[in-house]
């Protein structure tokens, strides 16, 4: 029985565990954090940018609207 709760996993058997982690994999972790958050703001910018042109396309004005739908009626 002492042999199979030698092998059970605990926090203690895990190198990351309490601070012990490796920098490289501190490295890692910051390196995805900060390409994720480069690539969410492209996405913001493009879709930013996107809307904007849609804007500056738009014909019409408040009270004489340049497109109508039936559907919306």
């Amino acid at each position: 029985m002492s042999n199979f709760q030698d092998n059970e996993p605990s926090l203690e058997k895990i190198e990351d565990y309490n601070g012990k982690e490796s920098q490289s994999k501190k490295n890692t972790v910051r390196l995805v954090i900060v390409l994720l958050l480069v690539f969410g703001a492209i996405l913001v910018y493009i879709k930013n940018d996107t809307y904007e042109n849609a804007k500056k396309e738009y014909v019409g004005t408040n009270d004489k609207p340049g497109i109508t739908n039936i559907n919306n009626k």
